[in-house]
């Protein structure tokens, strides 16, 4: 029984459309945060100056707001992930459960 479920949702189109759109968009997130983050870290490796460049006349400098901007983004890209998966991929998701277990 478990068998003849797990072929049907395979071989489901809708399956297949799920599996792709969410790879994919997974994949360019994931891009996104290694070209962030190791961007950040390559400039922290070769451009120690900047980041201790203090902003106008106070203690602060440019690296601590670089960094925050690095973990904020983290964030984003989570709560973007977070939102379309509970709609777009949650109805494809809906979608398969009908047509499946009807």
């Amino acid at each position: 029984m478990e068998n003849d479920l797990a072929q049907r949702i395979a071989s489901n189109p809708k399956y297949q459309e799920l599996k792709a759109k969410r790879s994919s968009f997974g994949w360019k997130l994931t891009i996104a945060m290694l070209v962030v983050y190791y961007g950040f870290i390559l400039l922290i490796a070769f451009d120690k100056e900047l980041l201790a460049t203090r902003m106008g006349s106070g203690v602060m400098t440019w690296g601590m707001p670089i960094g925050l901007a690095v973990i904020v983004f983290t964030i984003v890209i989570t709560a973007i992930y977070v939102r379309r998966a509970n709609s777009e991929f949650d109805q494809l998701a809906d979608q398969i459960n009908k047509a499946v277990l009807k």
